[in-house]
């Protein structure tokens, strides 16, 4: 076992992208809206102003398809001058619903892991987003019986970690986070004092990108490396 991981206790994982598919379906998601654009603006444009959209929205909205959906529509509005055919509006909102009945797509090695974990170890979710989607995600999943508790969370901040640390009734140092994302899933963890362990996705949105020296944590390639970490 790594010893700095001796004293965890309870293992956090994160949701989209940690354990199953899901940024891959925005990007194929974007590139559909960027078609139906197309005849108001370019394609660079088109990205750079949707992502504009969404970050002005992030705090009416929160994360998740429907606030995705809503800022394709106010940016379709906006980009076309307010000109834009009910029909494309109409073929924005099938997008959104599309996203929202894909099928879930476990990563290599996820069942494996809980599996092996969920016997020495206490394991919650811990993931940002809709509620009722991922709800419906964790259901579809067929992983939620290996977790002891979930946690949606609007932002995944210091103080958000802390909230749910004193929740469990756990200190930071028997603490483990798993995921995807340095700017959610790591970070915010060193901070409190906490592990992380970062486990990067091919494709990430521009949102979560930081840039950070990687000290502190541990970087893995493919789920299973946990069990030997922790093993």
């Amino acid at each position: 076992m790594n010893t700095e991981l001796e004293t965890i206790q309870v293992i956090a994982f994160d949701a989209d992208d940690t354990l199953w598919v899901n940024e891959t379906y925005f990007r194929e998601a974007e590139e559909r809206f960027a078609e139906l654009l197309s005849g108001f603006e370019t394609k660079n444009k088109i990205d750079q102003e949707l992502f504009k959209t969404e970050m002005k929205n992030l705090e009416a909205y929160g994360y998740g398809v429907k606030g995705f959906m809503l800022s394709m529509i106010q940016s379709a509005l906006e980009l076309s001058n307010y000109s834009i055919d009910q029909k494309i509006i109409e073929q924005i909102i099938l997008i959104g619903k599309e996203m929202l009945e894909k099928p879930i797509e476990l990563l290599d090695g996820v069942e494996e892991t809980l599996k092996a974990l969920s016997k020495k170890y206490k394991l919650i979710l811990a993931t940002k987003g809709d509620l009722l989607d991922q709800e419906r995600k964790l259901e579809k999943s067929n992983l939620i019986g290996y977790f002891h508790h979930i946690e949606v969370l609007s932002e995944k901040k210091p103080e958000n970690y802390r909230k749910l640390l004193k929740h469990l009734d756990i200190t930071p140092d028997k603490f483990l986070m798993i995921g995807n994302s340095l700017k959610s899933d790591v970070l915010p963890l060193l901070a409190i004092g906490a592990k992380a362990i970062h486990i990067p996705f091919h494709t990430t949105w521009q949102h979560e990108i930081v840039e950070h020296n990687g000290e502190g944590y541990s970087t893995i390639s493919k789920l299973t490396d946990v069990i030997k970490m922790l093993s």
